[in-house]
């Protein structure tokens, strides 16, 4: 497949996207063939640790490729998203509980889906241009691909203020975060896979590692904690409103940019997953909830149309005026039944 490009070279298996043009956007075909992979090499004696790359330098991976998702659902066919969405998630599963570590690259944006395949593994190795983000409540979708997971065990209340704002975390950010485990120049990374490959030691990755660039997060951390600790989006929209600080408004600039149904249920999710025992696999049956209903309920299929597809920025969201029931809130999350998104065990 010209869009990725795997292989077994010495100890490693090695995946690498190759659609830099495209800045690595994620196909279906792109996730079924890395499932396969790591369901291959589970088993493969030769194989001691996987490496996933990317190439290009502005991007690891952008997200997934919505274009495919908006046709297929502005024709009434929610079968291909629903069909894309719970494979996608069985795999960011399967790389979350994988037996053997999984060290990732990630150089430039790292958003969305891309976070899935690069932000599950047990060496998360982050550079200069290193840029994290889940901006899905931009599209009308919720922080997915088990990034609630990540974000709900994030310190303090970070993990609300970057899933509704979508905030890009430098490298210290998404160290501090949870999103990633090392910094280290991009200019060592080529020995360092090589490395890998010949002999499967890791301990290269840390005796690598330097201290980053200081990110924004630490600094604000304060205000976040004090503004996003309700449990709902009216609780930190209120709390923002009663504060006439220079982070207060521009928190809610950006707050205003995305739906307010994603950002209601981004909330509720998080506080469902807050708590000592995360588990991907309830993360990731929760989001495929929301995700299930996107297009037929939620305000997916309006997003693209303004981000993508006309590219006028000006999404016509439900609930405009930010006030969202809870029953609204109730529904996209309510179990699928017969639907709920499974797992293969072992």
């Amino acid at each position: 497949m010209s869009d990725i490009d795997i292989r077994i070279t010495g100890k490693a298996g090695r995946i690498t996207l190759t659609r830099p043009k495209a800045l690595n956007a994620l196909s279906y075909e792109m996730c079924m063939a890395i499932d396969a992979a790591l369901k291959d090499w589970a088993t493969n004696d030769t194989v001691q640790l996987v490496v996933i790359d990317a190439a290009g330098d502005k991007a690891f991976c952008a997200g997934g490729d919505i274009a495919e998702l908006y046709d297929s659902g502005t024709k009434g066919d929610y079968a291909y998203g629903r069909k894309f969405w719970s494979d996608e998630y069985r795999l960011n599963a399967r790389m979350f509980e994988y037996g053997k570590p999984i060290v990732s690259f990630m150089q430039g944006f790292t958003m969305g889906g891309g976070v899935g395949i690069g932000c599950h593994g047990t060496h998360r190795v982050l550079c200069e241009t290193s840029q994290i983000s889940m901006p899905e409540v931009g599209i009308g979708l919720v922080p997915d691909v088990g990034g609630t997971l990540i974000l709900s065990q994030a310190p303090g209340r970070l993990g609300e203020y970057l899933g509704l704002t979508g905030f890009r975390m430098v490298a210290d950010d998404a160290i501090l975060a949870g999103f990633a485990d090392l910094f280290i120049p991009q200019d060592q990374w080529l020995s360092l896979i090589s490395s890998l490959e010949s002999n499967g030691d890791l301990t290269c990755l840390t005796t690598s590692a330097d201290v980053p660039p200081t990110g924004k997060l630490r600094d604000l951390q304060g205000n976040i904690d004090r503004h996003f600790a309700g449990e709902t989006l009216g609780d930190i929209l209120n709390s923002l409103h009663n504060d006439d600080s220079a982070f207060s408004a521009a928190t809610l600039k950006s707050l205003r940019r995305n739906s307010p149904l994603s950002m209601a249920c981004t909330a509720e999710l998080l506080h469902r997953l807050r708590g000592p025992e995360p588990s991907i696999r309830t993360a990731l049956e929760l989001e495929y909830r929301f995700t299930y209903r996107a297009m037929e309920r939620g305000d997916f299929l309006e997003g693209i149309r303004a981000a993508i597809i006309d590219k006028d920025r000006n999404p016509q969201w439900q609930h405009s005026d930010m006030n969202v029931p809870t029953s609204a809130t109730s529904h996209m999350l309510m179990p699928l039944g017969a639907e709920t998104l499974t797992f293969e065990e072992g």
